[in-house]
């Protein structure tokens, strides 16, 4: 196994979670509930599930094209992201 790999999806995944609106639910959604545990085994099912599904398909994508290709996609398209959120942000 490749430690230094699952330590960086580890931290990148945790860090890019911290107070997105999934997290935002969850709490929602365990303060109205009586059953805490059933909430945190969903919310852990479905972000196990979406991470499943984002590795086959970047699996999928990577045997297709190459890797280099890939990260150059992914810059361009956070870029724009970047972008579009700092100049073309309509909320006031």
């Amino acid at each position: 196994m490749d430690w230094h790999l699952l330590g960086l999806s580890f931290i990148t995944v945790f860090l890019s979670e911290l107070g997105d609106k999934s997290q935002l639910a969850a709490i929602a959604l365990s303060g109205r509930s009586q059953s805490p545990r059933a909430v945190f085994f969903g919310t852990a099912g479905a972000l196990l599930l979406t991470s499943f599904l984002g590795v086959l398909a970047g699996g999928a994508v990577s045997e297709v094209l190459p890797t280099r290709l890939l990260k150059a996609i992914a810059a361009v398209g956070f870029a724009i992201l970047a972008i579009r959120l700092l100049f073309f942000n309509n909320e006031e």
